[in-house]
């Protein structure tokens, strides 16, 4: 039963953090806050920061007993994956992205100088870009599964992975609308997830 409620607690916060920057909510929300909306994007970063304290207190509280150990040279793999992920996340937020965009900060910054607040529509194709669409979303599963010692972690992981590839395709039906043509040529290009694939 604790297993259950993990999931559905893992389950229920994902589908509210995916609601909340919905293009149909986005869509809802900016006529009614008008010039606030470039505050939208800071305040989703901050609640979705708020309300997963007590998804990890919650799940922490009925973590059931460790099930798999890392002996070597399982324990060195797990080591190179996780800080691999950690550097490949950071590599990917702070220089292939615009990480004052994530937070929101950019928006907040230029909502007085255009009416768009998504800043340069530019497809950068450089550094981990070049080898898949999300590195930031690759590196999240990598660490994940990292992480993984009990039953509780699998099923929390086996959620956020799900996850995880239901807001990729989400987010690529957003950068179509945005980007048009040249989005679909990236996608053509270059793999979605797995570098060096053809799983698009």
């Amino acid at each position: 039963m604790n297993y259950l409620n993990i999931a559905l607690v893992w389950t229920a916060y994902c589908a509210l953090h995916s609601f909340l920057i919905s293009i149909r909510f986005t869509n809802w929300v900016k006529p009614i806050l008008n010039n606030g909306y470039a505050y939208y994007r800071l305040f989703y970063v901050i609640i979705s920061i708020i309300l997963i304290l007590p998804v990890f207190h919650y799940t922490d509280k009925l973590a059931s007993e460790v099930i798999i150990t890392y002996d070597s040279p399982w324990s060195v793999i797990r080591y190179i994956l996780m800080y691999g992920a950690l550097l490949m996340f950071a590599k990917a937020f702070f220089f292939d992205y615009d990480f004052l965009s994530f937070f929101g900060i950019r928006q907040i910054l230029n909502f007085k100088k255009t009416s768009s607040a998504s800043g340069d529509n530019i497809i950068k194709k450089s550094g981990l870009l070049g080898l898949v669409r999300h590195p930031m979303y690759l590196a999240v599963i990598v660490y994940l599964w990292s992480q993984t010692f009990r039953v509780s972690d699998i099923v929390a992981n086996s959620v956020l992975t799900i996850y995880v590839f239901i807001g990729t395709i989400l987010e690529e039906k957003k950068l179509v609308a945005e980007f048009g043509d040249s989005y679909v040529q990236y996608q053509k290009e270059v793999p979605m997830l797995i570098p060096f694939t053809k799983f698009k």
